[in-house]
């Protein structure tokens, strides 16, 4: 408890026990009350009020494993102690933060660290999101090549800012927000053909591509990056990696491109950097594009943000690097999925409603479908007519109420889960996700049953939700 300069008590710690009830009136009143509508609508409403490592506690004291990590933002736990050690020891240096007419040694020394685990580029940019470090690669790839076009692929998600949101592959991101930026232009994933034909005539800047795709968790085919490099050599363009969920050992290799042997001239990065407490965000790239943006004293500044390099998150970064390397969590990420995988390959094989199982690492996807037996198949039918992707909710639902375990669709309208836990997930943790998601897809195949009386109750839900547009 501190008291400010009028004598006043300010105590973060009682304001929160005092307000803990209005949680959810705060966000209704003040905040995204939709938000707060779908947390209650799923049963995620028990109000977390801790989280250690790959845990979450909620307010009767409960544990639950999130293989959600925000997003893949907790790639190395929650509250690791050498992250809340670092930054303790930064506040209590006094440091000149953000003095702006000078330079940080902080920065230098995470740009220096990150280098060296991405030793074909030479250059970095800080940012303070994954967003801002795919508006900054847009201008980047413009201002190095001259030229205007941006091609992206098709279930892209890159950010919500404009920029970002212009290569976004999901129209409901983008509804109600046109226009967007010009120059844009999407292909289909996977498909060199078309990626070929985008490229032909020379006029674009940059092809960006997530490794894997988050929504949806699509892996590309083995020769398609190699061909996606070859033929931006070929016509000039600029070959841009989002590993902004994928990498940092979120696949089992420090960046998901290492599967392919393919080195971009730009790789964007975030989320796990930060270490969970301090936004950051990073582009890795070649010295010719970054000195053909900043190529004079009066453009020293001619990109850039307040926030950027402040010390909190180069030192975040810097404490989430040494954690990744010193606890071996590109290697482990690497063999914890592949016994996860394996597992949820063998689900597959017993279950009709279980599709494909695909991922690398700990990004890892459950992809559910058209069922083959008739009583299955006419639940499945209804359920997909009133919202498509709806059936995922019947797994997550019971997963989290049932298991105690916090985990979600891959995106709108999306019949795939998407798992991104932690990287220091035990061998307990694994046997703990296999138990719960083999008894949630086993109670979905049980009709009728308690699952398929969910589906009803969340169908109406999503009439109703209908009904009032």
């Amino acid at each position: 408890m501190q008291s400010n300069r009028s004598g006043r008590r300010f105590d973060i710690g009682a304001m929160l026990a005092e307000r803990e009830a209005e949680r959810y009136g705060l966000h209704t009143q003040h905040l995204n009350e939709m938000m707060v509508r779908v947390v209650q609508t799923l049963g995620f409403d028990v109000g977390f009020s801790a989280g250690q490592g790959q845990y979450l506690f909620d307010r009767a004291g409960n544990r639950y494993l999130d293989l959600l990590s925000g997003w893949g933002v907790f790639g190395i736990g929650r509250n690791h102690p050498l992250l809340r050690e670092t930054l303790n020891s930064v506040l209590a240096r006094d440091l000149p933060n953000l003095v702006q007419m000078d330079v940080s040694v902080l920065a230098g020394l995470l740009a220096e660290r990150l280098l060296g685990f991405v030793p074909f580029l030479d250059k970095v940019f800080f940012t303070n999101s994954g967003s801002e470090a795919v508006e900054a690669a847009l201008k980047f790839a413009r201002r190095a090549t001259r030229r205007p076009g941006i091609v992206y692929c098709d279930h892209a998600f890159h950010g919500l800012t404009y920029g970002a949101l212009s290569l976004n592959g999901d129209g409901i991101f983008r509804e109600g927000f046109d226009p967007l930026v010009p120059g844009c232009s999407a292909i289909p994933f996977n498909d060199l053909a078309a990626l070929e034909k985008a490229l032909s005539a020379r006029d674009a800047a940059a092809f960006i591509v997530e490794p894997i795709q988050g929504k949806g968790v699509n892996l590309p085919d083995d020769l398609y990056l190699r061909g996606a490099q070859a033929l931006c050599r070929k016509y000039g363009t600029l070959f841009v990696a989002d590993e902004i969920q994928t990498g940092l050992g979120r696949t089992g290799r420090f960046l998901a491109v290492e599967h392919w042997g393919v080195e971009p001239d730009l790789v964007l990065l975030a989320k796990t950097l930060s270490g969970g407490h301090v936004p950051i965000g990073a582009v890795l790239t070649r010295k010719a594009i970054f000195e053909k943006v900043f190529n004079r004293m009066d453009r020293a500044v001619v990109h850039g943000s307040t926030f950027g390099k402040n010390d909190l998150a180069m030192a975040a970064g810097l404490a989430a690097l040494e954690v990744i390397e010193a606890e071996g969590l590109v290697q482990k990420a690497a063999q914890t999925g592949s016994r996860l995988l394996a597992a949820f390959e063998a689900m597959a094989e017993r279950y009709e409603l279980v599709q494909t199982v695909r991922g690398k690492g700990l990004m890892i996807g459950i992809e559910f479908g058209p069922p083959r037996s008739l009583k299955l198949k006419a639940s499945w039918t209804l359920l997909e007519a009133v919202s498509p992707g709806l059936f995922c909710q019947l797994i997550t639902i019971p997963l989290f109420k049932d298991h105690k375990i916090l985990a979600q669709v891959a995106g709108h309208a999306n019949h795939t889960i998407k798992l991104l836990p932690a990287l220091i997930i035990t061998d307990l943790d694994c046997e703990w996700i296999v138990r719960a998601f083999e008894a949630a897809i086993a109670d979905s195949h049980r009709v009728p049953g308690a699952v398929w009386s969910l589906g009803t109750t969340l169908a109406n839900h999503a009439m109703k939700a209908r009904a009032t547009k």
